[in-house]
């Protein structure tokens, strides 16, 4: 018996629910192939294949089904449909950057929502919008401030989503739902992170831990404490930082994360570098470049060996220094980091006169001739020390030209949109039904043009639209297909069929066009540059942390010399 394409749909869906979207895509495709006359089936369908390709980051596909499902639920007057299809189409656009087409989509499902009494939907109309505020915000900022300091347009946009994250609260709070509260919660505290009310942050963040413990949720345990870290290390906490990286390294190894796990090395290596604990730091920064050297992983090395240099130098080690400067400037010649490049090759400038040798940093005798004991707990070859004034005014020196290389890159391919925010759950599903659930991760930009989209809708409008709707979706069983001619036309009909609310249908896409005015007469939205990020080095690099933190520090670890006026006096 051939497989109806409600049962090949279904039997997509329960791949999709076990993270098989590949497979799920094949049997949506085929459910299409089959053709249904159940408009309610061919919505979900297309809401479901909408989310399959989102989950593949394939957004011009997501784009296209997630528009096919607009329109089939605004021509047939399903609003609570086209209410679900209008965040659907918002989440995508958020994640290609297209903020002001993402906020007219999510805008008009909060309406609807409104319109329907549905406080499931505000609430999640809410969220979407507090997400695409926030990811505004961090495309803009990441250009070298550091929290706090950004342009008055991401302090806007952040606000904005903090507004609506703090609604989205409100009504999650009434609903009961803890599961959202958590999710908002993260980011929240993301967001007045970047605002820079890290007491605030702390206080969203250690809710989101205690929601992810209740649900027995461990990798949500293991980014509130690595974001209540990185804003202890803001807050000048930093033993208390510590204890909060520990903890997440604790979980990663639970986890069996070994990026995860290398990260929080990385972290506590870096904490303990800035409490001048520069032995324990080494510990943790040899760990880290085990595993990004087992992972393949030559960014992450490469920041290892940085850090270990500079520890190395502020213990005196300067042999051993010299080893890991060497290897930071192969690696940073090796992947094209040019800002690192220049780093390590001042530090082996600096290293070389301490040392008072004089050869050629890419014919090293020093590094071929010295074997460098790579145990965890660090390795004592004193000769004169530089002392903490010179690693502190090293890692200043170094770190002012680093501030665009070291920054998280938006799309990180994981959800942390956040820094760190989780997508949303789907609806319960009832038996035999196919749920519309809503997509929400975040990678890289796809390709197709959505203006080609709205366009096309756009000369379909009002009875000339509905004429070709028809023909126009794919999977609907047309006049040659199987069905009897009075079944056919019954179904052609209700597609067809006008309604009386058609000016804010028009108003919506009119908004939607005017967004794209702006964009290039291709419309697509270019993919963004490969980030610089390994995956052992943290979303939060913590370069740009230590900067701010010594910046505080440096006077005290000054000595102020005389001048030269007042040397020659005095002779």
């Amino acid at each position: 018996m051939e497989a109806s394409c409600l049962d090949l749909a279904l039997e997509g869906e329960r791949l999709c629910k076990v993270g098989d979207y590949s497979a799920g895509v094949s049997f949506f495709e085929a459910a299409m192939q089959v053709g249904t006359e159940d408009l309610q089936v061919l919505s979900a369908v297309y809401s479901q294949l909408g989310n399959a390709y989102f989950h593949l980051h394939d957004y011009s596909k997501a784009l296209e089904f997630h528009h096919h499902d607009l329109t089939l639920t605004r021509t047939t007057g399903d609003r609570l449909g086209e209410a679900k299809a209008s965040g659907n189409l918002g989440n995508t656009l958020k994640v290609l950057g297209r903020f002001d087409e993402a906020v007219v989509c999510c805008q008009r499902h909060l309406d609807i929502a409104r319109e329907l009494g549905d406080k499931v939907g505000q609430a999640r109309a809410l969220y979407n919008f507090g997400n695409v505020y926030h990811a505004k915000g961090k495309s803009i900022c990441w250009s070298g401030a550091e929290p706090g300091d950004f342009p008055e347009e991401v302090i806007t946009a952040l606000r904005k989503a903090a507004e609506y994250y703090e609604a989205n609260l409100c009504i999650v709070k009434e609903l009961g739902d803890r599961a959202a509260q958590g999710r908002t919660y993260g980011n929240l505290g993301n967001t007045y992170y970047l605002l820079g009310n890290f007491r605030d942050a702390v206080v969203s963040h250690e809710q989101r831990l205690l929601i992810a413990k209740e649900f027995g949720d461990r990798s949500a345990e293991r980014r509130a404490y690595c974001n209540l870290g990185n804003a202890c290390i803001f807050l000048g906490e930093f033993e208390r930082a510590a204890e909060h990286y520990r903890k997440a390294l604790q979980l990663a190894r639970q986890l069996k994360d070994l990026a995860v796990e290398a990260q929080a090395c990385y972290s506590l290596g870096n904490t303990y570098t800035l409490l001048q604990d520069y032995e324990r730091a080494i510990d943790y920064h040899l760990k880290h470049l085990i595993i990004a050297q087992d992972l393949n992983d030559r960014i992450g090395e490469g920041r290892a060996c940085w850090s270990l240099g500079n520890a190395h130098t502020a213990l005196g080690n300067h042999d051993q220094a010299m080893h890991f400067a060497e290897k930071h400037l192969e690696i940073a010649k090796e992947t094209g980091d040019r800002s690192g490049e220049l780093t390590a090759r001042m530090n082996v400038s600096d290293l070389q006169m301490v040392l008072g040798l004089s050869y050629s940093t890419d014919n090293s005798v020093l590094s071929e001739n010295k074997e460098i004991d790579y145990n965890l707990h660090g390795t004592q070859i004193h000769t004169d020390v530089l002392g903490d004034e010179g690693f502190f005014d090293l890692l200043s020196r170094f770190q002012s030209n680093r501030m665009d290389d070291q920054r998280f890159a938006i799309q990180d391919g994981r959800s942390h949109l956040s820094v760190n925010s989780s997508s949303t759950s789907p609806p319960t599903t009832p038996p035999r039904t196919i749920r519309k659930s809503f997509s929400e991760s975040a990678a890289s930009p796809g390709q197709e043009p959505f203006l080609r989209l709205l366009a096309s809708a756009q000369g379909r409008r009002l009875d000339e639209q509905r004429a070709g709707t028809g023909n126009s979706l794919p999977g609907l069983r047309t006049l040659s297909e199987h069905s009897s001619t009075s079944s056919r036309q019954m179904i052609l009909s209700q597609v067809m069929a006008s309604t009386d609310a058609t000016e804010p249908d028009d108003q919506f896409f009119d908004m939607l066009v005017k967004c794209q005015g702006s964009r290039l007469d291709d419309q697509r939205c270019a993919p963004p540059p490969p980030s610089s990020r390994g995956p052992t080095v943290p979303d939060e690099d913590f370069f740009s942390l230590i900067m701010r933190s010594q910046a505080k520090r440096m006077d005290e670890q000054r000595v102020s010399l005389p001048s030269l006026v007042k040397l020659c006096q005095s002779g």
